[in-house]
């Protein structure tokens, strides 16, 4: 069977002595690049004090190799193999991309890290051996997995991602993506900026960084100066201005009444997906035309269907086979393995 982990896509850089703070190696995560330590995901949001990263980083920048590193570290307890690795892009970064992935990343890999955070141990090295990387569009991802995957998706259908950084959306024939329908714009962190517009009009939100703010968008509420503010409101409406700003103008733009003829199903994924709020304004557009629905799995879905590529690609070697999303909220690695055999590779000490 498949498994999915994912990690919180922030890092901050630590000097300070992280010895027995977490239980397994997932919220445990310390890297060293070039000598420096950096706290990774889970263990960056419990001891860091503003941890980052850049939107849609590009794979020779240091974010994007610090989230790559960690999810190799990942895969590799659970399957010390050499890997076969599908990850990808948005549609409007993949072309510039492509190459150069690949180049970076089909390699032994040396990853130097530190156990203490879960361990008795300290620094150690681990290399970990891709022999091969396929790039593809994130899209592609999605529809693999809902075509190949639990869903058994068949026919036309229409997919809108709701990712952090980029929002897309393509109609998906038997014979692929129709090209002309696939577009990426603006993602949730347009919605997010507008949030926090909102709030600094009536309170003072001090320091707060993106991923922060992040953190509070997905909560019911957040608190500033000791004071416990309700949220929800705000959410929705932000939610709803970029609905109607962003998403529905672009939408309407590239599906045409042609397109409607051939496909009368909508899917929608990604970690907007998880925001009803948003979702609502899915079903009331197109309730008239298309069976609308999210996804049963919106976060791990993209992971999914690059895992299942990777078997493609790889023979069918199933144990070899790794679905890499570096997503600008989260980080998913997908690879098959027995759920009670990942607990016992990840929780060791």
């Amino acid at each position: 069977m498949r498994s999915s982990i994912s990690i919180p896509s922030v890092f901050e850089h630590n000097n300070s002595n992280l010895s027995m703070v977490s239980q397994d190696l997932i919220n445990g995560l310390r890297l060293y690049i070039d000598d420096i330590p950096y706290v990774v995901g889970n263990l960056a949001l419990t001891e860091g004090l503003a941890p980052h990263r850049t939107v849609n980083a590009a794979p020779t920048e240091i974010d994007y190799q610090i989230l790559f590193q960690s999810a190799l570290l990942a895969a590799s307890y659970k399957n010390n193999r050499p890997l076969t690795i599908t990850t990808g892009f948005p549609f409007s970064t993949y072309q510039v991309n492509k190459s150069i992935t690949l180049d970076l990343l089909q390699k032994t890999h040396k990853i130097d890290f530190d156990m203490s955070p879960f361990s008795s141990k300290g620094r150690t090295e681990m290399k970990v051996e891709v022999k091969s990387v396929e790039i593809l569009p994130e899209m592609l991802g999605n529809i693999i997995a809902l075509r190949k995957g639990e869903k058994k998706a068949s026919g036309n259908f229409f997919v809108v991602s709701l990712g952090y950084g980029t929002c897309e959306a393509a109609l998906s024939t038997e014979n692929g993506i129709v090209q002309r329908t696939a577009i990426s714009i603006d993602g949730l962190q347009y919605a997010i900026n507008l949030f926090v517009n909102e709030l600094s009009r009536q309170y003072n939100l001090g320091l707060r960084n993106e991923r922060q703010m992040e953190q509070a968008f997905m909560n019911n509420f957040i608190v500033l100066n000791r004071q416990r503010i309700d949220i929800l409101d705000i959410r929705r409406n932000v939610l709803n201005m970029y609905y109607k700003d962003v998403i529905s103008p672009n939408l309407r733009r590239i599906f045409t009444d042609a397109d409607f003829e051939k496909a009368d199903k909508m899917y929608i994924t990604g970690g907007g997906a998880l925001y009803m709020e948003l979702v609502e304004n899915f079903f009331k557009e197109f309730e008239d035309i298309l069976n609308v629905s999210v996804v049963d799995n919106p976060l791990t879905l993209t992971s999914v269907g690059y895992c299942l590529h990777s078997a493609q690609i790889n023979g069918g070697d199933v144990n070899s086979a790794v679905g890499i999303d570096i997503g600008n909220s989260s980080t998913v690695i997908t690879q098959y393995e027995d759920v009670e055999s990942q607990a016992a590779n990840l929780k060791f000490k």
